[in-house]
């Protein structure tokens, strides 16, 4: 066995990615209200049923995959080196370029950003994303109070979670609120996301006890 996937599982994968990026297609076409499941099925030439079979709602068809990234980031925390703090491990992981920041080209660097103005623009996936945040929050929750010990009752795995989901929250408006204004230089895009980066995770380093105290008048 050499480890790679059956005929099946190929044919599988390869339906899976052409639902996908003709829901995409449309979606960015005419924007995610405005497409229904039944258009995105005959324009990948399945059953509705089948797209369904993949994904299990309409928002599926977007934010599939997104499963990888909670995986990556849960085990980016759990692998750190000895003696490494969790921020850290999370600051290396949260500023690597990824999405049409990493894009090889600028064709697909370009699909991508539709996607993402895409998103900006629906109700219903905006809606969708912060259900996304809440379980990344939730899930990494319980790793740190798993490796830390402490009790139900303890906050700190809580608010600890909550601030490094907020970074990365952060940083998608940071680039959404660039793309909406019409900032299409990716590089410079990339630059000035990173920097907003590093300023975040500095905060979190510093902790707030002295962020924003009220200036006498």
């Amino acid at each position: 066995m050499d480890g790679q996937p059956g005929r099946r599982e190929r044919k599988k994968q390869q339906t899976r990615q052409l639902i996908a990026d003709s829901a995409r297609q449309l979606f960015v076409e005419h924007g995610f209200e405005r497409v229904s499941v039944a258009e995105v099925a005959r324009r990948a030439d399945v059953a509705e049923a089948t797209v369904f079979n993949y994904f299990p709602s309409k928002e599926d068809l977007v934010f599939s995959g997104l499963e990888r990234f909670e995986d990556e980031l849960l085990e980016a925390i759990r692998d750190r080196a000895a003696g490494e703090t969790i921020l850290a491990a999370f600051a290396r992981f949260i500023l690597m370029p990824r999405g049409f920041l990493a894009a090889g080209d600028d064709e697909s660097a370009q699909r991508l950003l539709e996607v993402s103005r895409m998103i900006a623009s629906s109700p219903a996936l905006l809606a969708r994303e912060q259900q996304i945040f809440a379980r990344y929050t939730a899930s990494l929750t319980g790793l740190i109070a798993e490796e830390t010990g402490v009790t139900d009752d303890d906050p700190r795995p809580g608010v600890a979670a909550s601030a490094l989901i907020g970074v990365h929250r952060t940083l998608i408006e940071h680039v959404r609120r660039h793309i909406l204004s019409g900032e299409d230089d990716i590089p410079k895009l990339g630059r000035s996301t990173r920097t907003a980066g590093k300023k975040a995770i500095a905060l979190l380093e510093r902790g707030l006890a002295d962020y924003a105290a009220r200036r006498s008048s």
